[in-house]
């Protein structure tokens, strides 16, 4: 997917949040620890959540922002999100899916929300950033906190 507007970045995000959930639900039914089985099933739903919501941004965003043209602002090809799941965590202990996880969020969505921020041209792609970044960065906070909950049973 090539992404050209923010209503495309939006979508893209939506997008690699559907794919990974997929992704953690697939590989839940054939990891053999009881305990990544049980994280990959509450990954995929919060996945499927995060994906709700940032469709949701894209539903109640300014036309303004979302035909706002970033194609500019990006110095790479974003990954694609419709690749096939290849079961990487299949074979990863707990520790391992969280920070694969948790790694996914931060260096490729929050990053790249962070880097389009610093360089939105108006208020509206701005604010529309700015939300969209807070949300993502609450629900890794969100989910680091449940994560590490469950470590302490």
């Amino acid at each position: 997917m090539k992404v050209q507007t923010f209503e495309d970045l939006i979508q893209w995000t939506h997008a690699l949040h559907d794919q990974l959930a997929q992704c953690l639900a697939h590989c839940a039914t054939t990891n053999e620890e009881p305990r990544a089985q049980w994280l990959l099933g509450y990954l995929a739903e919060h996945e499927a959540r995060i994906g709700g919501m940032v469709d949701e941004f894209r539903k109640r965003a300014d036309p303004k922002a979302l035909n706002t043209w970033i194609y500019d602002y990006l110095n790479h090809e974003p990954i694609e999100p419709h690749r096939r799941c290849d079961a990487p965590y299949a074979s990863m202990n707990f520790d391992q899916i969280f920070q694969s996880v948790f790694d996914l969020h931060n260096q490729t969505i929050i990053g790249l929300y962070r880097d389009l921020l610093s360089k939105a041209d108006i208020p509206e792609a701005y604010e529309l950033m700015q939300e969209l970044l807070d949300m993502e960065e609450h629900e890794m906070m969100q989910l680091a906190q449940q994560v590490n909950r469950s470590r302490d049973m």
